[in-house]
């Protein structure tokens, strides 16, 4: 019993620390399959925020973590470090600042895909218990709740994906004004 309660306080205090106060509002993935389980991932980041700290709108500093860390930075190479980042970019798109990253990868599980068997579907987990996407909707089919996996056909040759991570409100900025004073001076 003592065990847990150090292993659930553990966990807690690990959360809070990598907790950032970057997030976005939806996540698209494109996984586009080719020969022996290789191919390219495309993940769109769409409305990149900042959320208040405390009351605090620290949305300059986020946007600094997003250009030095993400952007110029390796963390996304850090996240995929058994795949190839081939290019992320940050741009405008109706009036929301979205980001794009393209994956190029050998193996399925470099971008978290599975599969059992070369019979079996492709396999998706949406959710876990640090992970803060929900799933909104895709061209496979989705597990519920209590299976939070999407399964495709291993016929499909694109696997899309939408998630769901964030709804913009009053405890959520924009990065946008902060990435147009960035990109054009």
């Amino acid at each position: 019993m003592i065990r847990r309660v150090l292993q659930f306080t553990g966990m807690l205090i690990l959360i809070v620390f990598l907790s950032s106060c970057l997030t976005v509002e939806k996540k698209t993935y494109t996984f586009e399959l080719k020969d022996n389980n290789s191919g390219t991932l495309t993940i769109k980041y769409i409305n990149i925020m900042s959320m208040k700290e405390d009351t605090s709108n620290v949305s300059q500093k986020d946007f600094d973590e997003l250009i030095g860390s993400y952007i110029e930075g390796n963390e996304i190479e850090l996240e995929y470090e058994n795949a190839q980042v081939r290019g992320k970019r940050l741009f405008e798109e109706n009036g929301q600042l979205c980001g794009e990253v393209i994956i190029d990868f050998n193996d399925l599980s470099s971008v978290g895909l599975f599969q059992y068997d070369n019979k079996s579907p492709y396999m998706f987990n949406v959710g876990s218990f640090l992970d803060s996407e929900t799933y909104l909707s895709s061209n496979g089919d989705f597990g519920g709740d209590v299976m939070p996996v999407v399964f495709w056909s291993r016929s499909t040759e694109v696997l899309s994906l939408t998630t769901y991570v964030t709804d913009p409100d009053e405890t959520t900025f924009s990065l946008l004004q902060q990435y147009k004073s960035w990109r054009y001076n």
